[in-house]
């Protein structure tokens, strides 16, 4: 990865037309061959980028870019779409490159992890009748933590967290909405499990038709009491 601190503007062409004017910002350059940049705010998202497959290319400068204060000029072209963002650059303040090798993917939470399997081992705790059909059920855009049938055999989605918050729902509507359109799922009722729900989390979720569950940890492990004495 490659990340450029500069003094620069941003211009995209494509179905839609966009302009950052001149200010300092950060490039990110990955391997993939996307390019994100970011301000210093906004949270986590970038205020222009180019997703891959794209190519990068620095342009030849003319007298009237270098009369402009123009230093460099890039060029990334999708390969698809022939969008384009061009950055040009008056100022590179740090320039970077950093080998960040072969990225494990995201591992779940430990307590998560257990959770998952409590829960896969004590399914009965989605209601009576139902049954597990598997964990980790792979989606075309990332695994469901728990596929499961209930007492009319139809699909149950769950998906678990150690805090259940507004994310987490917005994650698990994804999975529905894709395998909703499986007719051999169809269809698919989704629970939300967590240790605790936020209340903000439980509204949304309800309100998209999605159950709530509260799992208690230490009784899924078997763990009584400590401050009980008989």
């Amino acid at each position: 990865m490659r990340i450029v601190v500069a003094d620069c503007s941003v211009d995209y062409a494509g179905r839609l037309s966009a302009h950052l004017p001149r200010a300092t910002r950060v490039l990110m350059l990955k391997g993939d061959g996307s390019i994100l940049v970011h301000s210093d705010g906004g949270s986590y998202k970038p205020l222009n980028w180019m997703s891959p497959p794209c190519s990068l290319e620095q342009l030849e400068l003319d007298d009237e870019r270098r009369d402009a204060g123009i230093v460099e000029q890039w060029q990334v072209v999708h390969k698809k779409t022939a969008d384009k963002l061009v950055v040009s650059l008056f100022e590179i303040i740090h320039d970077s490159s950093h080998d960040l090798g072969v990225d494990p993917g995201l591992i779940k939470d430990g307590v998560e992890a257990h959770l998952q399997e409590l829960l896969a081992d004590q399914i009965e705790l989605l209601g009576d009748g139902h049954t597990l059909v598997r964990r980790e059920y792979m989606t075309a855009i990332g695994p469901v933590d728990i596929l499961a049938r209930d007492e009319a055999g139809a699909s149950v989605a769950v998906e678990i967290k150690r805090r259940g918050e507004i994310d987490g729902v917005e994650q698990l509507t994804r999975y529905l909405e894709l395998m909703n359109r499986d007719p051999v799922l169809a269809p698919v009722q989704g629970v939300f499990a967590a240790q605790e729900i936020k209340p903000q989390a439980r509204t949304l979720a309800e309100d998209r038709g999605i159950r709530c569950l509260v799992l208690d940890y230490d009784a899924m492990r078997g763990m009584e009491d400590q401050n009980t004495l008989f």
